[in-house]
This record gives C-alpha cells, sequence and structure tokens, in this order.
C-alpha cells in the first residue's frame, strides 16, 4: 500500500490537450506564409507563459514582412479555440481524479496559465470540483519553470514536497515541480512528445495505461528508488 498524500496537477497539456491545437494552428498560419514554426521554439511557452514566445513576433522576423499582428493573433485566438472547446479531458485524468477523491487524497492544481482561462474549461468538461485549490498564473510572481505554483499548493495542501506527487507534460512544468523538491511524473501529449522531458522522475506514455491505484502503487514504489545512475523508467 502506498503512501502518497496528496496529487498535483498541471492543466493545459495534461488534463486538457489545449498545447496541439494551439501549436497546429500556428504551423497552418506559418504555412501560408512559406514559414515553418519549430518544435523547439514553441516549448519556449509550453508549460509557462504564453509571453514566454511572440510567435507572430517571429513569423514576422522570418518572413521580413510587415505583417498585421494583431489580425492574425485573433485569427489563432479563434481557430485554437473553436478546437479546444470540442476536446475532451485527456485519457485517464477523470479516473485518476475519482480515484484520489475516494481514497480522500487533497488534489491541487498549477497552472502557469490565467485563472479565467483554467477554470472555465474545467467547469466545462465538469472537472472543477475534484480540487482542493487551483494556482495560476495570477498567483505568483513567477510561473513555471519557477517552483512558485507547486509551493503555494503545497502549503495550501498542507503536504511536504516528499508526500505529494506532481503530474506534468511539458519541459518547463517537469522543471518546475522538481525545484519544488517534489517528484514529478511526465505525461508528454502529441506535442511535448517531441520534446525533451526525460528529466522526469518517472514517465508514463497515458494517464489511461492502469488502474489508478496500481499507477500510484507503481510511483511510490520509484519514489523510494535511487534514480542516480539509472534510466529514467518509461512505463
Amino acid at each position: 500500500m502506498n503512501s502518497i498524500k496528496g496529487l498535483i496537477f498541471d492543466f493545459d497539456g495534461l488534463i486538457l490537450d489545449t498545447e496541439t491545437p494551439e501549436y497546429e494552428v500556428w504551423c497552418d498560419i506559418y504555412s501560408r506564409y512559406g514559414s515553418a514554426l519549430s518544435i523547439e521554439d514553441w516549448a519556449l511557452c509550453l508549460g509557462s507563459s504564453p509571453e514566454a514566445f511572440d510567435a507572430v513576433g517571429n513569423l514576422q522576423n522570418l518572413t521580413k514582412l510587415a505583417l498585421d499582428q494583431a489580425a492574425l493573433r485573433q485569427e489563432h485566438r479563434i481557430r485554437s479555440l473553436e478546437l479546444i472547446e470540442r476536446a475532451s479531458p485527456l485519457p485517464g485524468i477523470v479516473e485518476l481524479l475519482s480515484y484520489a477523491r475516494k481514497a480522500n487524497l487533497p488534489v491541487g492544481l498549477a497552472s502557469s496559465s490565467k485563472r479565467n482561462w483554467v477554470e472555465e474549461h474545467l467547469k466545462r468538461i465538469k472537472l472543477e470540483h475534484f480540487f482542493d485549490c487551483i494556482f495560476c498564473q495570477d498567483d505568483v510572481a513567477e510561473v513555471k519553470p519557477a517552483p512558485d505554483l507547486y509551493l503555494l499548493a503545497l502549503e495550501y495542501l498542507h503536504l511536504t514536497s516528499r508526500d505529494a506527487v506532481a503530474f506534468e507534460d511539458s519541459p518547463n512544468g517537469i522543471t518546475a515541480a522538481q525545484r519544488a523538491g517534489i517528484f514529478c511524473v511526465g505525461v508528454p501529449n502529441p506535442v511535448s512528445r517531441l520534446l525533451i522531458t526525460d528529466h522526469a522522475d518517472m514517465i508514463v506514455s497515458s494517464l489511461a495505461e492502469f488502474e489508478p491505484h496500481f499507477l500510484l502503487d507503481i510511483i511510490w514504489a520509484e519514489m523510494h528508488k535511487n534514480h542516480h545512475h539509472k534510466e529514467i523508467p518509461k512505463i
């Protein structure tokens, strides 16, 4: 029986795949101008603030054209939101949240996005009631990869870093959890799968691969192994 005392989740790309639509729409816009948006450039803002990478400014630098930046941002916002609003929670997330609630495990959410974005989508997919606390960009001076969001969640949930597990999809998010001293499970989505996430303490390809209680038992076992000089487990 494991003794994990609380779970903390990222939002974008982990609970709801907002990242694939946003990246794909930008890629389509870039291609219209004969350019390409590299995943490495896009990765700058994954799990962090949208301000970490200026997609339109980057396109303007690549094309040397005088673009209508406001119009392109509006087009991207409308097209990507249409796709996101049709999206369902990622596989396994509802089952894991439901299990945590039944097991009386405190559950927090730590997101670099704005609060209204996170809460509106959580309400739409009917998951907001699973979270004991939600901390967002609005609540901290620095978003991920800084540890601030995770430190706030630990404090609110009355957890020590060694008692909690974080679930993240992006390199920035994984780094943030680890800087807070929390064991981090990487769950890459179709976009973040293209990035380097092997600094996670453990990687699973999907939260739906195992029953929640079994998944948490595996995580607990990995938390108590020595990860030095050994390969990161990929399950």
